[in-house]
């Protein structure tokens, strides 16, 4: 991604040089990493049940930032402010208002206000304050376990599909899925949090349809890579040997990369009917 020298944005709070050392209590190690990236990557759920995990109470070490992890820190700021620039203006052509999300940047654990989380929760969007939270650590755990290819973009494009459940939480999708949850089983209530995450999926296609101009040869190869590795049923056959599409929550690696594309073709944000008319 064409990014350097670029507008960045001013609603990133990096917190990484303060990392939370607090121990974990439970799901700990690669076990818990596993299971929390199965459970909660790319997702806005709700994660206070992460704070039985975490002990974010206990002292923090400061450090200096590496070059890299500026560098890594400076991306992130321009990529926000793309999406600031990007729904800004598709709300404007919708007549509506865009209100823009906050970015952390966090090692190891974090306060949100939807609870406690450590890094192994993955990226996630919080709708209690609107913010997103990132450890930047997780895009080499997604290289490295389950396959992605790697690059800026994947980091664009999981920022994107962040921006994406922020737009749910405007738009009032969001509520609506958790209510309607709330009101079924779990396999129903599975299958709306699929929707809500392929809907944020093709958002995140529609924010790169429209930031297209910055795009690098290979980004779109990227996106669809990471968008694979985090399929329910890539991470199920990695993390148990089979799969049940009763428990999925994001997904399969198909219908992730379907949306995004559909999302990147139109551009149109009136084409991502994700419910299948639950919703209506």
């Amino acid at each position: 991604m064409k990014w350097r020298g670029r507008r960045q944005s001013g609603n990133v709070e990096d917190r990484r040089g303060s990392s939370g050392k607090g121990k974990l209590i439970a799901g700990g190690g690669i076990i818990g990493v596993i299971f929390l990236i199965a459970q909660f990557v790319l997702s806005d759920g709700d994660i206070s049940v992460l704070d039985q995990l975490q002990d974010t109470s206990a002292p923090t070490e400061q450090r200096e930032l590496t070059a890299e992890e500026k560098e890594l820190g400076d991306f992130t700021e321009v990529v926000l402010a793309d999406t600031e620039d990007i729904w800004n203006k598709i709300f404007a052509e919708n007549n509506m208002n865009y209100r823009e999300p906050g970015l952390v940047l966090f090692s190891d654990a974090v306060q949100t206000a939807c609870g406690g989380a450590s890094a192994a929760s993955g990226p996630f969007y919080c709708p209690a304050d609107q913010k997103i939270y990132m450890d930047l650590t997780f895009f080499e755990e997604l290289r490295r376990r389950f396959g992605a290819k790697g690059g800026d973009f994947a980091i664009a494009y999981v920022m994107a599909h962040e921006v994406g459940h922020h737009v749910q939480n405007l738009l009032g999708t969001a509520g609506k899925v958790r209510r309607l949850q709330q009101q079924t089983n779990q396999t129903e209530a599975n299958e709306l949090s699929v929707g809500l995450e392929l809907q944020a999926d093709f958002y995140a296609g529609v924010w790169t349809k429209y930031n297209q101009k910055y795009l690098s040869e290979g980004d779109i190869d990227e996106a669809l890579s990471a968008a694979n590795a985090v399929g329910d049923d890539a991470i199920q056959k990695r993390t148990r040997g089979s799969v049940n599409p009763d428990s999925f929550t994001h997904g399969t690696s198909e219908q992730r990369k379907e949306w995004f594309m559909k999302g990147y073709r139109t551009g149109d944000i009136s084409q991502g009917d994700t419910f299948s008319n639950v919703l209506n």
